[in-house]
């Protein structure tokens, strides 16, 4: 085990979680636990590049400490161009920013090669601590290879919580005893929540107060919702006076979003936008409903109301439980009603 509990306020501390949006969100609750008993030690983190504004509100600055350097990982963008000499440099340019640094600890989330690798690649100093997974928690993505990259692999409970997970991690790298739930996880700045304005772009010209955000979308066509109880859920809020704004990741989601929109009053197709952008859009709606998805997930972790819709996913895997602005409906195989979504919206929304 680390003996960092006694000698630590200097350690170098590498995270590595580097997808996907709602994992990296789920992640963020380690870096208040480590501040926390560390105020001085260094706290890096490697993500994958199209994740960073999940990452740029916690970074350190004058009165707060938080992360202090965001290394950004290419991976996704490289495969697609593995025989460009300008991959292998970008590649090269990343394994030398993370080498700048050789660390204590190392805490690695994910369970995947693609990660357990960044930890080899990581300079590390001669005890270091490399901690990961040493097993799949349900319905999640693990690669038992990675334990081969490890000094520690932690065993954890077979259905436990994303937030959970990463804090078992944590505390078994650092031999803590281990946070229960009753250390509510923390995820942004209240001042920075605070400060999220909407962004003088197309889609705030368009959105008019008090809106509803639905988030019908994601990857996976069983976590759904139908698109007639989404049309009904609309209709109902619509009635009541909300603008009901259905956003959308690519073409085919862009459609479903005009289909359910056309049956709606006033509701709107929103342009485009980035997950900086969404953010302040999230924040400055009255409420969000959305499925098992990562702008959902945003939601939750802003500490906005939130209705979150379980359809073929379990409840206990990504559940906000740490609010009582969130309300979570459904579990695996056992999509909710319209009537207990718009319950727990109503709930919300009063």
């Amino acid at each position: 085990m680390s003996d960092l509990s006694t000698h630590s306020q200097q350690s170098k501390i590498l995270l590595v979680k580097l997808s996907s949006l709602g994992d990296v969100l789920h992640n963020l609750p380690i870096v208040w636990d480590l501040r926390a008993r560390l105020p001085n030690a260094q706290i890096d983190w490697v993500v994958e590049e199209g994740y960073v504004h999940l990452l740029t509100p916690l970074l350190s600055k004058d009165g707060f400490r938080g992360i202090d350097r965001i290394i950004p990982f290419g991976l996704r963008r490289w495969k697609k161009n593995l025989l460009k000499l300008s991959t292998w440099k970008e590649f090269f340019a990343f394994k030398k920013i993370l080498q700048e640094t050789s660390y204590d600890v190392v805490i690695e989330t994910q369970g995947l090669l693609k990660s357990a690798i960044v930890c080899s690649l990581a300079k590390k100093t001669p005890n270091a601590v490399i901690a990961g997974l040493a097993n799949a928690t349900e319905f999640s993505g693990y690669e038992p290879i990675a334990r081969s990259f490890y000094s520690q692999s932690v065993q954890v409970p077979i259905q436990c919580h994303a937030v959970d997970r990463s804090r078992w991690v944590m505390c078994s790298a650092l031999d803590w005893p281990l946070l229960e739930r009753t250390s509510a996880p923390q995820f942004y700045p209240d001042q920075y929540i605070q400060s999220l304005r909407l962004p003088g772009k197309p889609i705030t010209q368009q959105l008019a107060a008090p809106y509803v955000l639905c988030f019908h979308s994601t990857a996976r066509e069983a976590k759904r919702w139908p698109n007639s109880h989404w049309v009904a859920l609309g209709k109902t809020l619509a009635a009541q006076g909300y603008q009901v704004v259905l956003p959308w990741g690519n073409l085919a989601e862009q459609a479903v979003s005009k289909e359910i929109a056309a049956q709606i009053p006033n509701a709107l197709v929103p342009p485009a936008f980035s997950i900086e952008d969404a953010f302040a859009v999230i924040a400055g709606a009255a409420l969000t409903v959305g499925v098992d998805t990562g702008l959902t997930h945003l939601a939750a972790v802003l500490n906005k109301p939130t209705v979150e819709i379980y359809c073929d996913s379990p409840l206990w895997k990504t559940e906000g439980y740490w609010s009582s602005n969130i309300r979570n409906v459904g579990d695996i195989q056992k999509p909710p009603s319209v009537e207990q979504v718009l319950q727990a919206a109503t709930e919300l929304l009063s």
